[in-house]
């Protein structure tokens, strides 16, 4: 029984130090006031890079899209990096003003695409943005990004928001990921941390992206690499909550568990990887660096439902056990109101509920994800993107 006990109250506290961190930034994301950057008339060069692994349904569009920015055209180039797709899309590229890379690799990656870019781009830039496939700009985007450059900013996160809200799964992943804008990049900005970087829709100094990414050989999660560095070299990353990229969310259960599962992968890789540097640099007070190492050790927030729901339901049977049934429910109430403060108004609808009613069988394709979460950051999970969306817009 001693053995139960020590278990149980281990998981507890990793359970409330994950509730209690979320707790806290959700309500300091409504402290975040957002940063205007004037435009004085000022242009960096910008190259708007573009992975696409198998994208042929969204890239043609994406490219066409991307070329529409209201930001001087010369200025700016898109740069489309073309692995596997089919000749017809490669065709279709070709058409466009876009420099296209057509790249062929054993194990295909984000940042081996960023990379082989990288050495065949030869004109000179200031800023790099990076795409997915199927992301959309809104008007108004590299202007801004451009304002923030200017103004002395080197990593900018833009507001990644949904393109689709159809099925579900793709309204929970809506949900998701405005809550962690709110949480991750809002509440973090707000006590003057750096913005957590998403994978697109960001914006870096692009020789120090280039200098950076030649290092990078991760199969998932580059993005957390690139964060760590920058901010192990005293770069602080700011957030545009008014700079919006559609993204499309996934429709399918079977998707949704799969892109959580590499995420799930590449969270336990990195905090593998960096917990004893985060623990060094906590103790000489670079907190920055301490609370991006922290955000890998928080429990994914379906998995951390379903222990509270299970662990409260359990010690309810068995009252004898530490602790109690009532602190189970009372963290999961706990974790469930901050993420309702987190998630925008728009969302607060018929479609949320019948999302949330979805929760249990979420739950349950993510405990089995975990059963095959070995070695999946060791190979390229991609997520299919569909056509449906493509004349969506901001």
């Amino acid at each position: 029984m001693a053995v139960l006990h020590f278990i149980s109250l281990l998981l507890f506290a990793l359970c409330f130090v994950t509730v209690a961190y979320t707790f806290f930034f959700s309500i300091a994301g409504h402290f975040y006031r957002r940063k205007t950057f004037l435009n004085n008339d000022k242009f960096k060069k910008i190259a708007v890079l573009i992975p696409s692994y198998k994208e042929d349904a969204v890239i043609v569009n994406s490219a066409k899209q991307a070329l529409l920015q209201n930001y001087p055209s010369h200025f700016y180039d898109v740069y489309v990096i073309a692995d596997s797709l089919q000749e017809e899309t490669i065709n279709e590229l070709k058409k466009l003003p876009v420099q296209l890379f057509e790249v062929t690799f054993e194990i295909s990656t984000k940042a081996k695409a960023l990379n082989e870019a990288f050495r065949r781009i030869t004109k000179s830039y200031d800023f790099a943005v990076i795409l997915d496939a199927d992301n959309i700009m809104s008007q108004g985007f590299l202007e801004k990004i451009n304002n923030a450059a200017v103004s002395g900013c080197y990593a900018i996160q833009g507001h990644r928001t949904a393109k689709n809200k159809n099925t579900k799964y793709a309204i929970l992943d809506a949900i998701s990921e405005e809550a962690n804008n709110h949480i991750m990049r809002k509440g973090q900005v707000a006590v003057g941390l750096s913005s957590s970087v998403i994978g697109s829709g960001m914006a870096f100094s692009f020789l120090y992206l280039k200098q950076v990414m030649s290092e990078i050989e991760a199969v998932g999660g580059f993005d957390k690499e690139l964060e760590m560095t920058l901010i192990s070299d005293n770069h602080k990353i700011i957030y545009l909550d008014d700079a919006y990229v559609l993204d499309e969310k996934v429709q399918k259960s079977e998707v949704f568990a799969n892109q959580r599962t590499r995420w799930v992968a590449a969270q336990f890789v990195y905090l593998k990887k960096y917990w004893l540097k985060g623990i060094l640099n906590l103790l000489i007070g670079r907190f920055d660096y301490a609370n991006k190492v922290m955000h890998y050790a928080l429990v994914p927030k379906v998995i951390l439902i379903g222990v509270l729901a299970i662990m409260g339901s359990v010690n309810l049977l068995f009252t004898s056990l530490l602790p109690g049934a009532t602190a189970w429910f009372v963290l999961l109430l706990s974790y469930f109101f901050a993420y309702a403060i987190a998630i925008p108004r728009s969302y607060w609808n018929m479609g949320m509920v019948q999302a949330i009613f979805s929760l249990p069988k979420t739950i349950l394709i993510m405990f089995g994800a975990l059963l095959q979460i070995k070695g999946a950051n060791k190979k390229f999970i991609h997520t299919p993107h569909s056509a449906s969306f493509e004349k969506t817009t901001i």
